[in-house]
Order: C-alpha cells, then structure tokens, then sequence
C-alpha cells in the first residue's frame, strides 16, 4: 500500500502542476465525469472502424452537463487498473473522446485527478471486470472458472471503489456496471457451428457469481451498481421468444444481446451505438436516483 500512497502523491503533484493553468480557466462551476475501466467505458466498437468510439461516456457528460475525463483503458482487467502503469499495448485503445493520459496504473491516476479537484467531482464510473472472465468461455468447465475468477474480482474491485471513495469523499455518485450477457449471442453464432449449452450457463454465471460479486464489491464500498444483465433481458426465459432477422425465431434475452452488441454478427464482445446508448440510459437513471433520493 506504501508504493500505492506514493504514486497517487506523484501523481497529485503532476496533475497539480499540469492543470494549474486550466483550473484557472474552467471556473469554479465547472463539475467533471470520471471514467474508469476497460474498453466498454472507452466506447470500443470493431466497426465501421474499428477503435473508440464516444460510448456510453459522452451521453451521460451531455446529460449531466459535466466536463468528461476518461481515464478508460481497453484490455483492462481488476488487476492491471490497481497495477499496471500507463496504458499500453497490449492494453488499448485509450479512449477516444476526452482520453486521459497517465503514467501510473489507471486507479492512481484517477484519485490523483481527484484529490486535485477535490469539490469538483460530479460522478464517477467504472466497467470493470469482463476480461477477467473472457477466457473462460474456452474453458473445460466455464462455470467453475467463473466462480475461480470472481474471487479476485471481488478482492480487487472492492480495493479500487474504496480508494475512489476515500479520495472523492462520502457525497460523489461512483456508479459500478455490469455488461450485456454477450455470450448469449452463440446461441446464433457462429452461423452453424452456434453453442445453445454454453450461452444458457452464461446466464447462470452472470445471474449467480459475476453480478453478485460486483454489486457486493460497489455497494459494499460506498458505490452504486447497475446491472446492465438484467437491464437487456438477460435473465428472460430463453423459452420467451420472439423473431429478429436474419436469425429468425430466437429468445427474446438473444434478440436483446443481438440487437445491442456485435456478438451475433461478428462474434464480438463490445456494444454497438444503440447499446452503449443504452448503457448511458441507465447510467442516467441511476445517477437522478442518486441526486434526488
């Protein structure tokens, strides 16, 4: 924890230093949006050009009217934003609208950001989590690598909500989330070669280890949590149907997945324009529910 103490107050001195000029500018009214996480908070999309994108971000800065800082790095797991300094290959792309650049592990550079604009934080949140459990869907046994894998995600994001709430004081929204049940979309893709077995357990490892672990580690630290799962249908009985082209008739928690993200048509984990818009809605929802209890 000593090294950690260290590189926020190295980090506190060099924002100091960088940002007394623009301080000046900004004014006193001026409230900032804090992003942390991996692609999903940098808005990652693999087409039509494959990068960041504004993602959810930018819809809820508009919403809030606060000036966005996107400390978001892709390929980030529970590890490297406690850990690993700069965002670099293989951990990338940065985002692309207000990207933040940094030294220090992403954590750091984040409550360094803070504690240099101690009353002007107006929200914070954080997508973390999922390349923890990527490589599990090639696993022999995908449920029991979840639950391994949770057990870290637990320990290491209730680390970073505290950190985050011991810089940004008691009254700052840190608003954690959760992903669309991407791998429900195997249950059309690949065309012929799709696995009906493996995306019906993945709602059983979202429903039973991964949300439960994340509004734990969130609500447990002083933070919210939104379940973006069960905000896009997840857990709707894959026997409630509906039909989407060109798939046909699939369930309705498939057509959601499909409809959100690029797994159905490209077999890719991240959201498209219409998900990460949707993501920013429920953002939205909860920071109003936040602000007037």
């Amino acid at each position: 924890m000593g090294r950690r103490l260290l590189l926020v107050a190295g980090a506190f001195a060099f924002v100091m230093a960088g940002c007394s000029s623009s301080s000046s500018l900004s004014g006193p009214s001026v409230k900032y949006y804090l992003s942390l996480g991996d692609s999903y908070s940098v808005g990652y999309q693999p087409s039509p050009t494959p990068g960041a994108t504004a993602g959810y971000t930018a819809y809820v800065a508009e919403k809030t009217g606060f000036r966005l800082e996107n400390f978001g790095c892709g390929g980030a797991t529970t590890e490297t934003i406690l850990h690993t300094d700069g965002c670099v290959a293989p951990y990338g792309p940065v985002a692309a609208t207000d990207a933040v650049a940094y030294k220090v592990p992403q954590a750091t550079a984040a409550d360094a950001f803070i504690a240099a604009h101690k009353e002007s934080i107006g929200l914070i949140t954080v997508s973390i989590g999922g390349n923890d459990i990527t490589s599990c869907v090639t696993a022999a046994n995908p449920v029991t690598c979840v639950a391994t894998a949770v057990s870290a995600i637990t320990t290491n994001v209730t680390t970073l909500v505290h950190e985050l709430r011991s810089v940004a004081g008691p009254k700052v929204p840190i608003i954690g989330l959760t992903y669309p049940d991407v791998i429900l979309g195997l249950w059309v893709y690949p065309p012929g070669r799709a696995d009906r077995g493996l995306a019906t357990l993945s709602v059983t490892a979202f429903r039973t280890f991964i949300n439960p672990a994340l509004k734990t580690a969130y609500t447990g630290s002083g933070g919210a949590f939104v379940d973006i799962t069960a905000a896009t249908d997840a857990y709707t009985a894959l026997t409630d149907v509906t039909t989407l082209s060109p798939y046909g008739t699939i369930p309705k928690a498939v057509a959601e997945v499909c409809t959100l993200t690029w797994y159905c048509s490209l077999g890719n984990i991240h959201a498209n324009t219409a998900g990460y818009t949707f993501i920013g809605q429920q953002i939205g929802a909860e920071y109003a529910r936040l602000a007037h209890p």
